[in-house]
């Protein structure tokens, strides 16, 4: 099975130079993978940006050529894991230095070292080969799309994949509804992936990314009629996305008037571009997702009753990382041997230290707080400095302690509390950051109320992201309070009211 991966493996041969193709071209033949070559750089960097990419680039200098390690730097611009081994006629020192420090694979001298090239090749693409096979060993890991797996093992997960496989089948909107990194845009993959629209696009748009003005173009595009000819024409995600799928994601940062117009598109099946007049057909079918209470944005103003009832004719809620606890190895394990291919290294095992602590943990961050953990593990392999890191990060996500005594000094504030060890006591350094975690959502309900929820003002007054916003306010469980609190409901309706 492994030779066989092998064969599919792609090598791209950059340079000029006719001798050292025909060499690059014997070793392909002997070494069973696939060999393309280019002479021109701009032509190579199109192809490590389009589509999977090669899965090793040989890039030949000839005498005198000055824009060797421009062409290294660009290329490993665009992709930084991508395995580059840099060929020369004559050895150079100062190119030799230069390479690898821009982070080529090796340097080699050609024809010399041709016998140490060819087995260096077969070597990387062995190794990428057994990683690729490793990761693909269990019944539970499926393959949705290039770089996309669905793994579930827990009943709720069986659950999900009996739902996605059953809502595949029909052609009709679905709302999937989960915590952030949970998995939502996984699972809307597999639907897809299910389905009879499978061969065509899978797209996704985060409609809290955008303005009102940029996700109207961005979903329904712009163009002109034969009327007007001055605005260029754009077509947006649900043209291009034709006899397809779209994700819309964070449904309820989608402005109202645009909810409106999505509405006419899900029922008459057409669009009209900003900028035309002609009426264009539509066939894709739309995903929404949320993190979200609905019905509590729904009586902010924030999503239309409508539109709510077209999507949750059969809504679909993804199980948060700390529900699903006998999940939590294999899925390390997945995305170590998925990080470990992509940034060509040996796959490291779990500590017995890790695994309980991972285990142990609840994960607020979900999927993608785990991939972020074990990326740290396969660069560091030492349990003590991943823990230490995981708990020092500047997220907050910090590793619990189970339950807090109950003859705790009631004066410690609730969060602090919370971080105190079975014993009634703890270190000195968990209790400063459980004092630094009260004093966070301290400061984030200020600028929540002095913004009067405004989600996005409030990031902005707190010099943060607004996705960081979104998952600190989930992370504290912070409420809004009720609009009566605010006379008149000033402030309200339509600000990015949050739960």
């Amino acid at each position: 099975m492994i030779d066989d991966e092998i064969n599919t493996r792609r090598v791209l041969l950059v340079s000029r130079d006719a001798s050292m193709l025909r060499l690059v071209e014997l070793m392909a033949t002997s070494g069973c993978w696939q060999l393309e070559s280019t002479a021109n750089a701009w032509q190579a960097l199109e192809r490590v940006q389009s589509g999977p990419g090669p899965d090793l680039l040989l890039l030949g200098l000839s005498s005198g050529d000055r824009d060797g390690p421009h062409i290294l730097r660009w290329l490993l611009g665009v992709r930084p894991a991508l395995p580059i081994i840099v060929l020369d006629h004559l050895e150079d020192g100062d190119r030799k230095q230069e390479a690898v420090r821009l982070g080529a694979l090796a340097y080699m001298v050609m024809p010399d070292d041709a016998r140490r090239l060819g087995a260096l090749i077969q070597q990387h693409l062995f190794v990428m080969s057994k990683l690729h096979q490793t990761t693909l060993v269990s019944d539970d890991v499926e393959l949705i799309a290039a770089g996309n797996f669905f793994i579930g093992i827990s009943p709720m997960m069986r659950k999900l994949r009996a739902q996605a496989a059953m809502l595949a089948k029909a052609n009709m909107p679905v709302l999937i509804l989960g915590e952030a990194g949970s998995g939502k845009e996984t699972a809307a993959r597999l639907i897809h992936a299910l389905s009879v629209r499978s061969g065509f696009r899978f797209a996704k748009v985060n409609c809290a990314a955008l303005p009102g003005d940029l996700l109207e173009k961005e979903l329904f595009g712009c163009g002109s009629d034969s009327t007007n000819k001055t605005t260029p024409i754009k077509s947006g995600k649900l043209e291009s996305c034709a006899n397809g799928t779209i994700l819309l994601d964070e449904i309820t940062e989608m402005p109202l008037g645009l909810q409106t117009v999505l509405m006419q598109v899900m029922e008459n099946r057409t669009l009209i571009r900003r900028g035309a007049s002609t009426p264009r057909s539509v066939d894709v079918r739309i995903l929404a997702a949320s993190t979200t209470n609905l019905e509590h944005a729904i009586s902010r103003n924030k999503l239309r009753e409508d539109l709510y009832e077209r999507l949750s004719a059969y809504p679909i809620c993804v199980p948060p990382l700390r529900e699903r606890n006998q999940e939590i190895l294999l899925l390390a394990r997945h995305f170590m041997h998925q990080l470990a291919r992509h940034y060509g290294m040996a796959p490291r095992e779990f500590s017995a230290a890790a695994v309980k602590a991972m285990e142990a943990y609840s994960w607020p961050g979900n999927l993608r707080e785990l991939e972020s953990v074990v990326k740290r593990y396969l660069m560091l392999g030492d349990t003590e400095s991943v823990l230490k890191m995981h708990s020092d990060s500047d997220e907050g996500n910090y590793l619990p302690i189970q339950d807090a005594t109950q003859n705790l000094d009631r004066s410690i504030p609730p969060l602090v509390r919370s971080h105190v060890g079975k014993t009634g006591t703890d270190s000195l350094r968990s209790l400063v950051k459980s004092a630094k975690l009260e004093t966070e959502r301290s400061a984030i309900g200020a600028a929540l109320e002095k913004t009067s929820w405004n989600r996005k003002a409030a990031a902005q007054l707190l010099k943060i992201s607004y996705r960081t916003l979104l998952y600190k306010i989930e992370q504290y469980q912070l409420r809004a309070p009720d609009p009566l609190m605010f006379p008149g409901g000033n402030g309200l309706k339509g600000k990015g009211i949050g739960l």
